[in-house]
C-alpha cells in the first residue's frame, strides 16, 4: 500500500486528545484505488478526519463532501453525483488484522498506523444511490434509442409510443394462477 502512503494516520505517537486530517480526493485518488471493477473513477471531494484519541481506542469521525463521476445505469453516460456523508470507525490495537463490526476496526500495535485508503473509498461507494441516473429526458439519445428498439414489447404497447413504464408484466402476473398454490386462497387469514 506504498501508493497510499499519503493516507496513512500515525496512531502509535498521538497524544491523547483531538486531532484533525485533511484530504483532498481527485481523479488520482481513484486511478489509483481502480482495480477494474471500481464504480468511481473520477471525483473531487473534501475529507475532514476528526480523531479522538483516549487511552485505549481512536475514534475517527469522516466527513467527506463533493462530488464523483459514474457510470449511468441506463445510458453508461457519465453523470455527476453529489456526496456528502459523515462515517464513524473505532480503532484499537491488537495482536493481527481484523474488522470486527463495520465501525470496528483492530490493527497490529507493531504497525503503530492505520491506512484509511480504502475506508474512505467505501464511505463514497456506500453513499451514492442504488440507482444513478440522468435526470429524465437528459440520457444519451443514440442509446436511449437502441435500449427502446431492444425493448419486449406486449401486442398493446406496440402502437404506444408514450416513455411510460411498460406495465405488461405485472398485468400477466396478476392473472396467472399456479394450481399448486391455489388451495392457498380458501384458508383464513383470521386464524391464529
Amino acid at each position: 500500500m506504498a501508493k497510499f502512503s499519503l493516507y496513512n494516520i500515525p496512531l502509535r505517537g498521538l497524544s491523547e486528545g483531538k486531532h484533525e486530517f485533511e484530504y483532498d480526493l481527485d481523479d488520482k485518488f481513484f486511478s489509483l484505488i481502480d482495480d477494474g471493477t471500481a464504480d468511481v473513477k473520477r471525483g473531487a471531494l473534501k475529507v475532514v478526519v476528526s480523531l479522538k484519541k483516549t487511552s485505549t481506542t481512536f475514534e475517527l469521525n469522516f466527513n467527506i463532501k463533493g462530488s464523483v463521476q459514474v457510470p449511468c445505469d441506463r445510458c453508461l453516460d457519465d453523470i455527476d453525483i453529489d456526496v456528502e456523508t459523515k462515517n464513524k470507525l473505532i480503532v484499537k490495537f491488537g495482536k493481527e488484522y481484523s474488522e470486527e463490526s463495520d465501525e470496528i476496526v483492530i490493527i497490529p500495535e507493531e504497525d503503530g498506523a492505520i491506512n484509511i485508503a480504502w475506508f474512505l473509498y467505501e464511505f463514497i461507494v456506500l453513499s451514492l444511490p442504488a440507482k444513478k441516473v440522468h435526470a429524465p429526458g437528459t440520457c444519451n439519445k443514440a442509446m436511449s434509442s437502441k435500449l427502446n428498439k431492444h425493448k419486449v414489447k406486449s401486442n398493446d404497447d406496440e402502437d404506444d409510443n408514450s416513455d411510460e413504464e411498460d406495465t405488461s408484466f405485472e398485468e400477466e402476473d396478476a392473472s396467472f394462477s399456479d394450481p399448486r398454490w391455489d388451495s392457498l386462497k380458501d384458508l383464513s387469514m383470521d386464524e391464529n
